[in-house]
This record gives structure tokens, sequence and C-alpha cells, in this order.
């Protein structure tokens, strides 16, 4: 909600029961990520946000690529090794220095900006947090994954699901609340979903 102005904020009659600082904003799409009159004009080099699951693979056919499967989104996020919580290490500040985009202050009422930015960052921002040279891949917005959510990760489950993972966590995450910025962490959304804080990567088999 601290994201719209007070004209949008005004008309919206809806929230989430268990996280009422979300708001159905009408006519928010990647190209307006605030709905009607915001535009990213300023934020080009920003990861995209309000893609669902099905137009991000839709978008990764059609540039030749695939969305990475969990297990392989694990693996490029700890940068081949094993075990890391995160993709640099096991300390979230290594030596007091900021290494990706998360909620800093009391979630949610105040976000202190302690690593720079309020929302979303620049896909480039805090260097590469591995050794392969990955950017961003935790904190920031959300990645979805090719896979089907399945509660019990790692076991089978039978029939569909419509929801599907993502992985990586947010600029929204905080420890108090959402502490899924770590690489083993994960979450959900159904397929048709698209949010101010979940985008996506593509990967390509060699």
């Amino acid at each position: 909600e601290n994201m719209l102005p007070a004209r949008i904020k005004d008309e919206i009659t809806q929230r989430a029961a268990a996280a009422p600082w979300w708001l159905p904003v009408p006519d928010a799409t990647w190209r307006a990520p605030e709905g009607e009159g915001s535009n990213i004009l300023k934020r080009l080099n920003h990861p995209v946000v309000h893609v669902s699951w099905n137009d991000a693979q839709e978008f990764c056919k059609f540039i030749g690529g695939r969305l990475p499967n969990e297990i392989e989104w694990e693996r490029a996020a700890r940068g081949g090794k094993r075990g890391r919580m995160y993709p640099w290490g096991n300390k979230l500040m290594p030596r007091g220095k900021h290494r990706c985009n998360i909620w800093h202050g009391d979630f949610p009422k105040k976000n202190t900006e302690d690593d720079g930015y309020m929302w979303s960052a620049p896909i480039d921002a805090f260097g590469p947090q591995n050794k392969y040279g990955f950017y961003n891949i935790v904190g920031n917005v959300w990645e979805w994954v090719e896979d089907d959510w399945i509660p019990n990760h790692g076991k089978k489950q039978q029939g569909m699901t419509y929801d599907k993972c993502k992985k990586g966590g947010s600029y929204m995450c905080h420890k108090s609340y959402c502490f899924r910025y770590r690489v083993a962490a994960r979450s959900h959304n159904s397929a048709d979903s698209a949010a101010s804080n979940l985008g996506f990567r593509c990967a390509r088999d060699l």
C-alpha cells in the first residue's frame, strides 16, 4: 500500500485478510506497476514485475529459453557450493556490508532503506552474489521457477496443482515475517498471479 498514490488507495475497498498491506490495484501491469498513470521509464534497469507464471513461460519460449527448475535455481544461487544459507555464504552482512535488497525496520510500517532501496533495486545492484556471477538472485523480487508447488519439498504428490513455486524472496521480506531470502526458502502463487515484487529470470540449455 505504501507504493501507491493516495488517489489510487482511496478507490480500493478490498484488502487481503491475512496481509492487509496488500491491495488489489486495477490495471496494474508490467508497464504500469502501480496502476493507471504509473510507468517504468525510470526503472528500465530494474527487474520486470507483474508478470504471471503463465506469461513468464510464454516469454521464455519466445526468446528460445525456459524458466529454471527449482534445483537449477538453487544450484545457481549457491554458485556450485553446498549448504550455503545465502549465495555468498552464511552471514547476511559479511563485514557489515549489505549484499541484497530486503526490508529493514518495522515491517510493514517503516522501511528504513538501510540497504539503499525502498522498493526494487537495479538488477546489477550490490555486485555479483556468488562466483557464478549472478546478481540479485535473493532479495529484490521473487522469481518464478518451472515447478509445481509441492508443500512437502522433495515428496511426490498425486494430481496436479495450479500453484507454482517461486524462489529468492523480495524487498518486502523481513526476518520477523518472511525469512525467505535464504537460498533454500520457497513460496508459491497461482499460475495467473502477478505482484509488484514478483518477477522471473530465463534459463537456456547448453
